[in-house]
């Protein structure tokens, strides 16, 4: 029989080389590659959904960390500075919805979150398919000029936003950057490090929220397959940014869509 540590080293090393290969894919479109990693956690490494978005929140925040730290040097502060208050805007609304959606998912039957879960993942790879059809991302005015209005709508995004970072452990970057760049005309290269400026404090706020959850504990037992993965996830996301324009961004975030899709029926399917 199998050790515990044997079985332990067993699942670091998958973790890493599966966070390693969702790395690279993020990498190459732009994402942290949550989405992908948490049918993975369900689906491979059988942990119940509860944990599984607990898990994947915690090495989303080590992830979005190191993204924001590595953005610096392409893009100044000084740069990200006069757009703030449209990071503000937006961090207004999630912080309430993360609070709000981590603390139901707590108390939701394993059932219930799974289709909850199962229809954000859908609904994710449908955006994902829309951007690389429909070139989503084009910066240009704001979709709004009446201030009030524009703001009004970015709490609401904002909302949704921490709503669906909080149930599925994501940084929620595939929503947010298409809702800066058409909500507020940013271009896309500084929408992407407001939308990590938004993330940290979201999911930190869902991940406090998730202190009170008995699966709160899956931190300390799977803290080797987090930690791989984790690792895995950054080293891929490196490797992935360097490779970047190799593979048609388009052709690749169709590829992603379809798999998301097709994963996130088949892990949670059981729900129904």
């Amino acid at each position: 029989m199998e050790t515990v540590q044997t079985l332990d080293r067993k699942r670091a090393a998958g973790g890493f080389v599966s966070g390693g290969l969702i790395g690279i894919l993020g990498g190459l479109i732009g994402l942290g590659g949550a989405e992908f990693r948490l049918p993975v956690l369900v689906g491979l490494f059988r942990l119940p959904t509860l944990q599984a978005i607990i898990l994947n929140k915690a090495m989303s925040l080590v992830v979005v960390a190191v993204a924001l730290m590595s953005r610096t040097m392409t893009i100044s502060v000084a740069e990200l500075l006069p757009h703030l208050p449209v990071a503000g805007n937006l961090l207004a609304g999630s912080l309430v919805g993360a609070w709000w959606a981590a603390g139901h998912a707590i108390r939701m039957s394993r059932q219930t979150l799974d289709r909850v879960v199962m229809v954000l993942l859908v609904g994710l790879a449908v955006l994902m398919l829309s951007e690389a059809w429909f070139h989503l991302h084009q910066a240009g005015r704001p979709l709004f000029s009446y201030a009030p209005l524009q703001f009004g709508v970015g709490l609401v995004a904002g909302f949704l936003i921490g709503v669906v970072a909080a149930l599925l452990g994501v940084a929620g970057g595939e929503l947010l950057i298409p809702t800066i760049v058409l909500l507020f005309g940013v271009d896309i290269k500084l929408a992407g490090s407001l939308s990590l400026i938004v993330s940290l404090p979201t999911m930190i706020v869902g991940f406090f929220r998730y202190r009170n959850s008995d699966a709160f504990s899956v931190l300390r037992a799977e803290r080797y397959l987090a930690t791989a993965m984790a690792g895995g996830s950054i080293v891929g996301a490196i490797i992935g940014g360097m490779l970047l324009g190799l593979v048609p961004t388009n052709l690749l975030i169709s590829l992603l869509g379809v798999i998301l899709l097709i994963s996130a029926i088949k892990t949670f399917q059981h729900s129904r």
